[in-house]
């Protein structure tokens, strides 16, 4: 049997689904290790928001007598997993990070949540976001602050920041966020952890939120074994999303090891309309991309030179926002951000079709990176210009010393939302400072399981779990 928490909290998935079927570890002991790390570190962390302690406990000991009378067991079994709050969690508060919605108790799961339920995890609870994901940071008026593992002073990125400290700390095994402009990729950057976006309809959207056609959902975790395991459970066709895509085939975990023969990489440190990008994160991403020529793929440097999309898509994300919360900014305003206020204002204030104009140019700007996509099968870039910043703001407010827009510091991600291709953020390396960098990977529609199969290759040239931030290594 294992020794301690800190043993079984370093497991990944495969190993503990292995102790299970040995009979030499058990669902209540994965999930005891669990809840006891969470009551250690979630004080100094605020991951998590909201516990579901006593429904964790009871799934857990249904799961251990079903391990005593069947061997086929589903892709998580046993494994405990959170929920981003800005996902419905039948019977499970969901206050979408905002005071506005601290009560509220679904009746229904997010088809996401389902997902993984049927696939045997364990839902432990509830990470923080800010209010409906609206930054790439994790703070809000509800629950305050999520601080980055690595140094609490700084913010662990966003919006889902809480699952991305939850993988940092290796809280639970599996963490399940929403990405509408990088809210998976930016906090793995920032957290040293991997945050795969999926392509757009790979897992269902259902309940739709405010930014429907912008929204992915998918899983951040320490691995790529384990993040291709949680892609499993989550891409389960729905019909109750009618973009939800059909079976991808081959699962993915087992197309983690299949060759990919050689690959054309083009590696972009400014995609064309970068304001400002850190010199020393694209040192360090330029480094990590030698690991794939090593692995004998063609890497190619050079600027695409894309205009910017970041008004369109910053049209339709503040739109989605300002039709959820339009309803509260007269009546309650002293529970909504200062600046999310005025995104507010500005999304009612748009003329009638301003939103429809967004889309067709959304749809037009894809033709830029689709020529790009003739020529090389992945594209890689830092996923965020800069390295961690300080807690509480909700922008960098500068880059290497230049001012930027309020989403100007992070560039690479929010285009990839509009597109729906898969992209991943997998550790690159660390700063002077001792701060983690992500390198982004994002591969042509559909394809997933190549996106995968390189960072997968890529974690074996260039190995990351084994190291802990200081916070999470008590």
């Amino acid at each position: 049997m294992p020794g301690t928490t800190n043993d079984i909290a370093g497991l990944s998935i495969r190993e503990i689904a292995r102790r299970y079927r040995q009979r030499s570890l058990s669902p209540v002991e994965v999930l005891d290790a669990c809840l006891a790390r969470i009551h250690r570190l979630n004080p100094t962390l605020n991951a998590f928001v909201t516990l579901a302690e006593e429904p964790a406990r009871e799934a857990a000991r249904a799961a251990e007598r079903q391990l005593r009378e069947r061997d086929n067991l589903p892709v998580l079994f046993g494994i405990p997993f959170s929920v981003k709050d800005t996902l419905p969690t039948a019977g499970v508060r969901t206050t979408f990070g905002s005071r506005l919605f601290a009560d509220v108790v679904p009746e229904e799961d997010a088809a996401a949540v389902a997902a993984v339920k049927r696939a045997g995890g364990i839902l432990v609870g509830k990470t923080n976001s800010p209010t409906l994901g609206w930054i790439g940071v994790t703070h809000n008026k509800l629950f305050g602050p999520t601080p980055n593992p690595w140094n609490l002073s700084l913010a662990a990125g966003g919006s889902s920041g809480g699952a991305a400290v939850a993988a940092a700390a290796r809280l639970t095994p599996v963490n399940i966020g929403t990405d509408g402009g990088g809210s998976l990729r930016i906090p793995a950057s920032f957290t040293g952890t991997v945050g795969f976006k999926p392509s757009y309809g790979r897992v269902p959207n259902y309940p739709t939120g405010p930014n429907w056609g912008l929204q992915h959902i998918g899983p951040i975790a320490s691995t790529i074994a384990d993040a291709a395991l949680a892609l499993d459970a989550l891409s389960s066709p729905d019909d109750r999303d009618p973009y939800s895509l059909p079976p991808a085939g081959e699962p993915f975990a087992e197309a983690l090891d299949r060759p990919t023969g050689t690959l054309r990489v083009l590696f972009a440190p400014d995609l064309g309309y970068a304001e400002s990008v850190d010199p020393e994160v694209i040192d360090i991403c330029r480094r990590a991309v030698t690991s794939l020529e090593a692995l004998g793929h063609r890497v190619s440097e050079d600027n695409p030179r894309w205009p910017s999309p970041m008004d369109h898509w910053k049209t339709l994300f503040v739109a989605g926002v300002a039709a959820r919360l339009g309803p509260f900014a007269a009546s309650r305003p002293d529970d909504i951000e200062d600046k999310l206020l005025e995104f507010v204002a500005e999304g009612q204030r748009m003329a009638p079709d301003t939103y429809y104009r967004a889309w067709l140019a959304k749809n037009d700007w894809w033709q830029h990176v689709r020529a790009t996509f003739e020529q090389y099968d992945l594209v890689a870039t830092p996923t965020v210009a800069c390295a961690p910043f300080a807690l509480g703001r909700d922008s960098a407010g500068t880059v290497a010393g230049k001012p930027v827009s309020f989403y100007g510091w992070a560039p690479f991600s929010a285009p990839f939302n509009m597109t729906g291709q898969p992209a991943i953020s997998v550790p690159a390396g660390f700063t002077a400072a001792g701060l983690p960098v992500g390198l982004q990977l994002v591969g042509r529609r559909f394809a997933d399981a190549l996106v995968l199969a390189l960072a997968k290759a890529y974690e074996e040239a260039r190995p990351w779990s084994d190291r802990i931030a200081p916070a999470a290594a008590a």
